[in-house]
């Protein structure tokens, strides 16, 4: 990067540092409590709670790994934000209602009132380890790779630099958190959109169009793989994206697991009123439906730019002689221009540190108020939970820098490692969470089968060809033959089948223990909490809309 890059980096830098601590100052002239500093309980505005769910989202792991696999399988990939956006209404509407209305502030706690204390622990563990061990270390790794592939600079100054930024943002606590995100956001909108602008315009100017609609028009003309959204069987990106199973099975599995029963995530609308969450929930899917033009589609550009064998530095998209699809988004900024390369660099900057922050005070929550306050120091003051939710930061961003370069998150990506580990237990952790919110029979017994028995029905499913044929499951769409020849069952898949025998087995067991008198904690749960006002009803008919028709053009 040039001196001028350098100066707006800098400029972003001090503009978010700046406004954090006016944030942090303001708050500070009153004591702070738990639930000031872990939920920023009735501070956050809605455009607030939606630009913070968006900026805590999206990470490198979309920067690199999404625009990577939009290089390498075109616009399908986008399924994984479009769908997101659906989802995000159904959150709003069912589940965030059933949060509020029984004052429930982390998930272990939801898991504590509606089954039992054991669930909850053996749950909050669970999320503290997944949190640390795999997306707060795939994020910070991934992260630096990518800014120093960009900036030049070291990768251990910009891992520490990355950090060290993340967690003086989030040691002001969720309020700073939120209101610093909506400057992330911006930057990583107006930075994204600017990349893409600009990548569309290599593609036109290459084939003799002018400007981006005709960039567009060539990659669509050029590139028509690349532009559609379900995969037939024959496709060697089925296995990723298999076919209807994108619209009708796993990926609702993935995204309402994911949107709905993540700390990480729901955080940001539970110190909120409903109407204030439901709209900063409902602006999130609006802005969802605009990231694949910032991730993706930059993805496809290098892909036609790399194809037509111009504009791109072959040697940095094939280290070793070997095609890198990952390296197709730092790729891209390194042939920006002197400005608008700086511009990007911060919003690539803004999309780690955000997230970074957003997941570390998830973390610190979780630990503070369901393992600290409720089995180490029962008696903590509010001053004594929120130091030690800011310990918690510190102490986990070191575990993070410490252990990422040992896990192989490199030679995974990003994108698959989070999925790969998350998806063993998301079937089952969803399964425990949607009968709980909506069928008051379940039992704590049914729960424990959920956490434990989906984790083994996962692992069994992703080891089972190397037990057995499974090329009979390929004429039903369930199973396609990898690199080696071995019919597998693809990920999305495993997803929904170790869902589906949760749901069966739960409630079997919740109806057979409800026969022999036993009793289940039922939440408050009524029909009248799920009326929502008419302008987020006429939000999400929008939303639905416009996803029927890009799903309808990109088919």
């Amino acid at each position: 990067m040039k001196i001028t890059d350098y100066i707006i980096f800098l400029a972003y830098f001090a503009i978010v540092a700046i406004y954090g601590f006016w944030i942090y100052q303001r708050k500070k002239q009153k004591q702070m409590s738990s639930k000031d500093y872990f939920l920023a309980e009735g501070s956050l505005t809605w455009w607030a709670i939606g630009t913070s769910l968006i900026a805590s989202n999206i990470s490198a792991e979309q920067f690199v790994a999404m625009s990577g696999d939009g290089f390498k399988m075109g616009l399908a990939i986008s399924t994984y934000e479009w769908m997101a956006a659906a989802t995000l209404v159904i959150v709003a509407t069912f589940f965030i209602p059933v949060y509020l209305k029984n004052k429930i502030y982390t998930m272990p706690q939801f898991l504590s009132q509606r089954y039992n204390g054991t669930v909850a622990m053996i749950m909050a563990v669970f999320w503290l380890l997944l949190y640390v061990v795999v997306n707060l270390t795939s994020i910070l790794y991934l992260g630096a790779l990518a800014v120093s592939s960009i900036s030049g600079i070291g990768f251990w100054y910009c891992m520490m630099g990355l950090a060290i930024f993340a967690v003086i943002i989030a040691l002001g606590g969720m309020k700073v958190i939120g209101y610093t995100d909506v400057i992330q956001v911006a930057f990583l909108i107006f930075g994204g959109l600017a990349t893409t602008y600009l990548a569309l315009n290599l593609v036109s100017d290459h084939f003799g169009g002018h400007g981006v609609l005709d960039g567009l028009s060539f990659l669509r003309e050029k590139a028509p793989d690349h532009f559609h959204m379900i995969f037939k069987k024959d496709s060697a990106n089925y296995a990723s994206l298999p076919g209807m199973t994108v619209l009708l099975g796993g990926m609702w599995i993935v995204n309402l697991n994911y949107w709905g029963c993540n700390q990480y995530i729901t955080q940001r609308a539970l110190g909120a009123d409903l109407k204030t969450a439901r709209a900063g929930i409902l602006f999130a899917a609006f802005l969802k439906l605009l990231m694949p033009l910032i991730v993706v589609l930059p993805g496809i550009a290098v892909y036609m730019l790399y194809k037509e064998n111009t504009g791109i530095d072959v040697n940095s998209m094939m280290p070793g002689g070997e095609l890198r699809p990952d390296r197709a988004y730092p790729t891209l900024l390194n042939i920006l221009p002197t400005g608008l390369k700086g511009l990007s660099f911060a919003a690539l900057t803004a999309a780690i540190v955000a997230s970074l922050a957003g997941k570390i005070n998830s973390i610190s929550t979780i630990f503070t108020l369901d393992i600290f306050k409720k089995h180490i120091n029962l008696e903590a003051s509010e001053k004594k939970l929120v130091r030690t939710g800011r310990w918690v930061v510190i102490v986990a961003m070191i575990i993070a820098i410490a252990i990422s370069p040992f896990l192989g998150i490199d030679k995974k990506g990003g994108f698959e490692f989070i999925q790969e580990y998350t998806g063993f237990v998301s079937p089952g952790i969803f399964a425990m969470f949607i009968l709980g919110f909506f069928w008051k029979k379940t039992t704590s017994n049914a729960a424990l089968f959920a956490t434990i028995g989906g984790f083994g029905l996962s692992v069994l499913l992703k080891f089972l060809p190397g037990m057995m044929d499974l090329s009979f499951l390929h004429d039903f769409g369930f199973s396609v033959a990898n690199a080696d020849g071995i019919y597998e069952i693809p990920f999305l898949d495993r997803m929904g089948f170790v869902f589906v025998i949760c749901i069966i087995v739960m409630v079997a067991i919740s109806l057979f223990e409800n026969s022999k008198g036993d009793k289940s904690n039922g939440l408050e749960v009524d029909a009248s909490m799920f009326k929502v006002h008419p302008s987020f009803a006429v939000g999400s008919l929008l939303v639905c809309g416009i996803l029927v028709a890009l799903y309808s053009i990109f088919w």
